[in-house]
């Protein structure tokens, strides 16, 4: 997927999103061209503006279990910025595709909505599909796992713990009174806008990966994910186990109360504030109501 006519680099209007027809080549049917892409139209032009250097480093962790012996490395690949997509995820599927078939990682809707491809790219973790490739050439964009996970191969890392304390929060609508045929939950437009910000999480684990509490205490601490996820049903007017989600979440402190408002995590997906309101609203919500 290139964002430059083959032989005009400099000529902006070449570029995916620009106002003429561009003749770029799909590479591969079952991925085609996105056109108009903001970051697209961005980075076509900072990278027509460099035409001497167009090529890029990428320094990425490599650790193959296969390979116990060796310890993990990192491996430079380079990648014109002329012949590959705008976001960090394309770089990755181009190496894989054309460099090295044995670069292991995840991906999936490439569109942010997943939270497949999370890894921590030049020091925040993010998710690879919504991470723009660094357009200056002169510094190579450092690719690792999410931090203070146990790797599985390359920058795909063990997810399990994360996934089972999601479901220790039982994320889903739980009621004491059967609802009657043909009816539905109801909610008012206020109560419903509560929500807001509580179920935008896509479940990447960068803001729990981030946080050092969670790297000392990650068998004990829930994370700030899975507390978002918490409060989000705790605060949800048609649930009616409020009670026993607070008593499920306080019967060990650790869960709830390790966290140190250190706040490391502020810049991976939803705004910190969020994930720190959610939190300090649980201790609120069981001082209130259910401590003696």
């Amino acid at each position: 997927m290139n964002w430059f006519k083959h032989g005009g680099a400099s000529k902006a209007a070449s570029f995916v999103g620009g106002v003429e027809e561009s003749p770029l080549q799909v590479v591969d049917k079952n991925f085609p061209t996105l056109r108009g892409h903001p970051k697209a139209r961005e980075h076509a032009e900072l990278a027509a503006q460099l035409p001497e250097k167009t090529t890029t480093e990428f320094r990425i962790y490599r650790w193959n279990p296969n390979e116990p012996r060796r310890k993990p490395f990192l491996q430079s690949f380079f990648v014109d910025l002329r012949t590959c997509g705008p976001m960090v995820l394309d770089a990755l599927q181009k190496i894989k595709a054309e460099q090295d078939p044995s670069l292991s990682y995840r991906r999936s809707c490439r569109e942010g909505i997943c939270g497949s491809c999370s890894m921590n790219i030049d020091g925040n973790n993010t998710v690879a599909c919504l991470k723009p490739v660094d357009a200056d050439t002169s510094t190579a964009t450092m690719i690792t796992p999410l931090p203070h996970m146990f790797v599985i191969k390359d920058l795909v890392v063990d997810l399990t713990n994360f996934y089972r304390q999601h479901k220790l929060i039982e994320p889903w609508l739980k009621t004491k009174k059967p609802l009657e045929k043909g009816r539905e939950y109801l909610q008012s437009p206020g109560e419903r806008k509560k929500l807001d910000g509580l179920y935008e999480c896509i479940l990447c684990a960068c803001c729990s990966t981030a946080c050092p509490a969670y790297w000392w205490n990650q068998e004990a601490f829930l994370g700030p994910a899975a507390l978002l996820h918490a409060y989000r049903w705790v605060s949800n007017s048609r649930d009616e186990y409020t009670k026993e989600r607070i008593q499920g979440l306080t019967e060990d402190e650790d869960k709830l109360y390790r966290c140190r408002t250190i706040k490391h995590s502020s810049n991976s997906c939803l705004p910190e504030e969020l994930r720190a309101k959610a939190i300090s609203a649980l201790r609120t919500v069981n001082a209130n109501n259910f401590l003696p």
